[in-house]
């Protein structure tokens, strides 16, 4: 009865392999990057070497092909280390599966081989100083001009930017609203590209995060992804998949505070006793440990639904996403109270999850707007 909720063993050597990345190559330094600001590059082409960097694209693109649960195991156990790098990976796997499934033969082999084994790292570009939530409101142009877009415009908030190769970029080719979009990729070095200064963030340290700016930049129409117009339907399928991600991410931290505060309140004693041995701890943990695994079993529905082309997959996706990251920010706070004083201290790991946790609700769509799509999709029924 309980077989068809178990991981396969494909998926927990994929789990098993991510784990011990993290454990060897992420956990040890996630410290000293949030606290220098360490961009870890090295240690990001690392994870290439595991297929990381291209877990959905297709074996014939030279990816690993696999489904969105184990994204999701993958993301949830780089996590457990730092979110923050984590979740930069998510977003290089957005950027890349989008060109390897809508893109021309021609545009794959461009980028691809590249983006595959992280010799060149992709962002994702689809926010703008004005238009957050709104996504569909986005005003950088691209008017057509021979066989070139001339495109103008910023995007705010874009992880990697300045520092990564390849921005998958949604602009405004035709009417306003949700048609009139396009996606086009541009490399960081065409003319009228530049970046904004690095923005100083409450988390998420170990990745720069700036405006990208187009000032007349020229970008061959052989760059864009799929015909005129279908951008904007592109850029909700990878929301799926990213909502996923984040809130996979949130699961991966969440989990790790909620170790390191079993550890803390079985070795800490106040008033003559370990501190686990009071009853208000105990129904903490309790709680914390609950909230975990409901979340966890709906974002893999989630993800295995996302996989499957579900006809209710968005709902679920939004869902999952919601309460994963409520959930994780929330098991997060708790354990910091635990940890009493000391959680408050950069000695400790748990202010930084608490820190690098936050924008979870924020991104890949607020928490706010996940509600409005899982209200909207149940009273379509």
């Amino acid at each position: 009865m309980t077989d068809q909720f178990e991981l396969t063993e494909d998926q927990l050597a994929i789990q098993d392999a991510a784990r011990k990345f993290t454990a060897d190559r992420i956990t040890p330094f996630a410290a000293e990057w949030d606290e220098k600001h360490i961009f870890p590059r090295d240690t990001i082409k690392e994870a290439a070497d595991l297929g990381f960097a291209a877990i959905y694209v297709s074996e014939e693109s030279g990816g690993i092909g696999l489904g969105r649960l184990e994204a999701a195991l993958i993301m949830e156990a780089m996590a457990y280390g730092c979110p923050s790098t984590s979740a930069f990976i998510s977003i290089h796997n957005m950027a890349a599966w989008m060109i390897d499934t809508f893109g021309s033969d021609d545009l794959k082999g461009r980028y691809l081989p590249d983006l595959v084994t992280m010799d060149k790292i992709a962002s994702y570009c689809l926010t703008e100083p004005g238009s957050g939530s709104d996504a569909a409101a986005l005003k950088t142009k691209a008017v057509l001009d021979g066989d070139h877009y001339v495109v103008n415009g910023s995007k705010q908030f874009i992880s990697g930017a300045g520092a990564n190769d390849v921005y998958v970029t949604m602009v405004r080719t035709g009417e306003d609203g949700a048609k009139g979009i396009s996606c086009l990729v541009v490399d960081k070095d065409t003319p009228g590209v530049s970046f904004g200064a690095n923005e100083k963030k409450l988390g998420w340290h170990s990745q720069p995060t700036a405006q990208v700016i187009f000032d007349n930049a020229r970008i061959p129409v052989a760059n864009r992804v799929g015909a005129e117009g279908d951008g904007f339907r592109f850029a909700m399928m990878g929301l799926d998949g990213g909502r996923l991600n984040i809130g996979a991410c949130s699961l991966g931290g969440a989990q790790r505070c909620l170790d390191e505060a079993v550890a803390y309140t079985n070795d800490r004693k106040q008033f003559g006793k370990r501190i686990s041995e009071f009853q208000n701890t105990q129904f903490m943990l309790a709680d914390m440990a609950t909230d975990l695994e409901a979340a966890r079993a709906l974002l893999y529905l989630a993800a295995a639904k996302v996989s499957a082309n579900a006809p209710d997959k968005t709902k679920f996706a939004a869902m999952a996403k919601r309460l994963a990251t409520d959930s994780g920010s929330k098991i997060v706070n708790d354990a910091l109270q635990l940890f009493g004083g000391y959680g408050y201290l950069q000695d400790y790991p748990i202010e930084r999850f608490w820190r690098d946790l936050r924008v979870h609700s924020i991104l890949e769509g607020t928490n706010q707007v996940m509600r409005m799509i899982v209200a909207r999709e149940m009273l379509r029924q």
